[in-house]
């Protein structure tokens, strides 16, 4: 994993995160967590459309087919009830291991 990779198992919260701002398409995604990290993580493709598709799946997301920006025909993705709940859950365990990590760091 390099350094600028999301950490393993982030990947769908940061994306739950993303698309509850508003739908997008999976390169807008892929930019916008680049950007709100501020250039820290990069998603690239290969990790980024299986993650969509097991989202969907599972009931996360649904997508559908929109005109993009530059007016070409994109598969965006938007969240679902189910997927607002599993946000708030990830959250807040995230915030938990962090907050356990930071306390073992500062022992």
């Amino acid at each position: 994993m390099g350094e600028r990779d999301v950490v393993q198992g982030t990947l769908e919260m940061l994306i739950l995160k993303t698309l509850a701002l508003e739908p997008m398409h999976g390169y807008g995604v892929a930019a916008r967590i680049e950007q709100v990290s501020q250039g820290v993580f990069r998603v690239n493709p290969g990790s980024l459309l299986p993650a969509l598709a097991r989202m969907e799946r599972a009931g996360s997301v649904k997508s559908e087919w929109r005109a993009s920006e530059n007016n070409r025909r994109a598969k965006y993705y938007l969240l679902t009830a189910r997927g607002r709940k599993a946000l708030a859950a990830e959250s807040e365990s995230w915030n938990r291991q962090v907050s356990a990590i930071a306390r073992i760091m500062e022992a």
